[in-house]
């Protein structure tokens, strides 16, 4: 990795003070709740996995409250039930950072760190945390497989790699080669808007998974030393 890269750990601190409008909106929420986490939130899951799952941002009242990705509010429903129906999780998922849940073989992390106001991101804000998610793709030796959520998280996947855009389209469902043995898969993201209006089912979440099995099952192991590049 480069040497601007470098300066980047996998992990933004607690109190990052990168994005003064997500700074604000954090220091909102802790005078409102100073027993959150109210911080930005960091990847959960093994540090040696070949999957990385990433969302958007932490929700308010989800992981912006627990410090867990997807804990605490509905997306981690689904995301974490598709989780152990296919073996990348076990134990059991009971919406608190304490309760056990292990992952097993993936990680997860967001394209944002930070709870963002309307869950809502800047584009300045995404492209300054995507440093952040290229140091963390960068620092898992087997990474394989990558499922974005949502148009947002795809997009963020595709600059930490220096993809052009316009080659790798999002669509639900759709499957891209980024880097030499490593994949991307795209999935609508589990919220509960696009579970409440259809646009996402259980089925169509679970299909995105069964084929990240079956390619971490059955495709040929990425090289041990590939890392996410720095954009010109």
């Amino acid at each position: 990795m480069d040497a601007g890269a470098a300066q980047f750990a996998p992990e933004a601190p607690k109190l990052c003070g990168l994005c003064p409008r997500l700074v604000a909106y954090r220091d909102e929420n802790r005078l409102k709740a100073p027993d959150w986490y109210n911080g930005a939130v960091p990847s959960f899951g093994d540090e040696t996995a070949p999957l990385l799952i990433v969302g958007l941002a932490p929700g308010v009242q989800g992981a912006n409250r627990t410090g867990r990705p997807f804990t605490g509010d509905y997306a981690g429903e689904l995301l974490y039930s598709t989780l152990l129906q296919f073996g990348f999780a076990k134990g059991k998922f009971d919406a608190r950072p304490d309760d056990g849940l292990k992952l097993v073989g993936c990680m997860i992390t967001n394209a944002v760190r930070c709870v963002p106001p309307q869950n809502k991101p800047t584009p300045k804000e995404i492209a300054t945390c995507c440093d952040y998610l290229r140091a963390r793709m960068a620092a898992l030796p087997n990474l394989r497989a990558i499922v974005a959520l949502g148009r947002i998280a795809h997009d963020s996947v595709l600059s930490a790699f220096s993809c052009r855009k316009a080659l790798f389209p999002f669509s639900h469902g759709a499957q891209h080669d980024i880097a030499a043995g490593v994949r991307l898969f795209d999935s609508f993201h589990c919220s509960r808007y696009n579970t409440n209006t259809r646009r996402l089912t259980p089925e169509m979440f679970h299909a995105v998974f069964a084929a990240v099995r079956d390619e971490l099952n059955n495709g040929v192991p990425a090289p041990p030393k590939r890392r996410a590049s720095k954009p010109a």
